[in-house]
């Protein structure tokens, strides 16, 4: 291989890593504030995305071995199905935890620092896929590629969980973070039935 390259693919992998490791910083920083703001508005919708945020860490460690080359496939695979498992585990303990709230009549509460915390991470998981996804097309990295879906779909979530807040915190529609929640359930079970499916 030319030495510029291998030059070039260096500094592809460098910036993956770096994409990545932005992702865990981010979101290992982000799961205590999004637990405290969920604990203290009642928020389904916040409990779900902080469990989410747990799942796009692992995703990322994975991307991480894979990008150093200490991943092996029959590793890759297990984690994989690790990944989907966790994905099916977070939608069963939201359906429980929305009817939980329904039953006993719990009004989620308007979340300012939430509302403020989900809109600084959309920009900033929208900004880091666009850039894995480039790095991962000019690699021809398929398992760069592939993550930078699962992190555009945390930006699309953390948007549409977002809007659940600003509706509830301006009209007092508390429904709308239930339905914040319930867009987290679909996902839920579409991607880890997915993952399940491809990891075997």
């Amino acid at each position: 291989m030319p030495a510029t390259s291998t030059t070039t693919e260096r500094a592809l992998l460098r910036r993956g890593l770096c994409l990545e490791y932005t992702t865990l910083g981010w979101n290992v920083a982000a799961i205590a504030f999004l637990a405290a703001a969920a604990v203290a508005a009642r928020s389904v919708a916040l409990a779900g995305f902080a469990l989410d945020s747990g799942i796009e860490i692992f995703a990322s460690v994975v991307v991480v071995w894979q990008l150093k080359g200490t991943a092996t496939p029959e590793r890759e695979h297990r984690a994989v199905r690790l990944i989907g498992l966790a994905f099916l585990a977070l939608a069963l303990y939201l359906v429980a935890q929305t009817a939980a709230t329904l039953a006993a009549g719990i009004r989620p509460d308007s979340s300012p620092f939430g509302i403020g915390l989900l809109a600084a991470t959309t920009a900033v998981m929208f900004s880091l896929a666009a850039g894995k996804a480039r790095t991962g097309r000019a690699l021809g990295n398929q398992t760069l590629q592939a993550e930078a879906n699962v992190t555009m779909i945390d930006g699309t979530l953390a948007a549409a969980i977002l809007t659940g807040l600003v509706l509830n915190t301006a009209f007092g529609w508390w429904w709308a973070d239930l339905v914040g929640g319930a867009v987290i359930i679909g996902l839920g079970f579409r991607e880890g039935a997915h993952a399940v499916r491809t990891s075997k």
